[in-house]
């Protein structure tokens, strides 16, 4: 039952609500565009304002999961939410019934390594003795027979990662949902190309992944405390420093040589085409896909547009 559990998360990580209908926007003078980036900005969250002729996209920079009790000022991102013209939300799985049940079918194809391997047959001595000494203290020997999907993410959690807290995409979710604004999610990616995804990857696509999760695992649990005040506290950079951050950037989706370009690609089309509607645009996307070296903002300010908000370059 764990293993279709398991399974079933797995699909559903990409799940999201699907893009609404396209609305004539409402018409923003330029005050009440500056009102809704003054608002936004009290929120504390990492974020970039773009602007191009009448129109303004408002880039809010994301990360995945914030521990249960953290504090920060989501009224603020609430409030801007609902005076924005459009929403755009992260790509979704368009997933059917057949899916998961597929999904179910193949779990242990997607869950174990191929045939009768074991870690040590796929990682590189080096990599495989720092992942025994991770692993040392494991009650049984399971771990090495696991797909790297399943024990990467093993591996996150020993980083301290959790889900529960309210993160910047739950806030600007329900708030838009409340304040009926136009919605529309930046692409979708087909359950079945997922799960012919998870089902075929060859074990050394995800080498990348798991030398990134067992640095991560190494460096122990006070990373996600730490990715967490780093964001509140806009040091961008140390974000995408830390390793836990590190890692997910590298892990399935978007590490995947496959799934990842095609996130990335639907991301910059999306935002290029904000850049054409008039009004003002609210983007919550992966920080990591705004500010890593060659990311987004790189690329806005290779064309020149001018990019306001926090510094998202490291120090050399």
């Amino acid at each position: 039952m764990r293993k279709w559990l398991t399974g079933l998360a797995l699909l559903a990580t990409l799940a999201g609500a699907a893009p609404a209908f396209a609305q004539d926007p409402v018409s923003r003078d330029e005050d009440r565009v500056e009102d809704v980036v003054v608002i936004a900005r009290r929120a504390g969250a990492p974020m970039w304002t773009v602007k191009r002729g009448d129109s303004t996209v408002i880039l809010v920079g994301s990360i995945r999961g914030l521990p249960r009790d953290f504090q920060w000022r989501p009224e603020a991102l609430e409030e801007a939410t609902g005076r924005a013209d459009r929403i755009l939300y992260p790509p979704y799985a368009r997933v059917s019934a057949g899916d998961f049940m597929r999904l179910l079918w193949r779990s242990r194809t997607i869950t174990r390594l191929p045939d009768d391997t074991t870690s040590a047959d796929h990682l590189p001595v080096g990599l495989q003795a720092r992942l025994e000494a991770v692993m040392v203290g494991e009650r049984n020997e399971d771990w090495r027979r696991r797909s790297f999907l399943i024990t990467s993410d093993d591996l996150l959690k020993r980083a301290g990662l959790v889900r529960g807290g309210r993160d910047a995409d739950d806030v600007v979710r329900g708030a838009a949902r409340r304040a009926d604004v136009e919605v529309e999610a930046v692409g979708f990616v087909r359950g079945d190309e997922i799960i012919d995804n998870l089902i075929t990857q060859s074990p050394s696509a995800y080498e990348p992944c798991m030398a990134a999760s067992i640095a991560a695992a190494e460096a122990g649990g006070g990373l996600f405390a730490e990715r967490a005040d780093d964001w509140r506290s806009l040091r961008v950079a140390e974000v995408i420093a830390n390793p836990l951050d590190v890692a997910l950037g590298q892990c399935w989706p978007w590490g995947d040589p496959t799934i990842g370009p095609q996130l990335r690609g639907q991301w910059l089309t999306a935002l290029s085409t904000a850049l054409d509607a008039p009004g003002v645009t609210l983007a919550v996307a992966p920080l990591r896909l705004l500010a890593e070296p060659g990311g987004v903002l790189d690329g806005l300010e290779a064309d020149g547009l001018d990019v306001r908000g926090p510094d998202w370059t490291a120090e050399p």
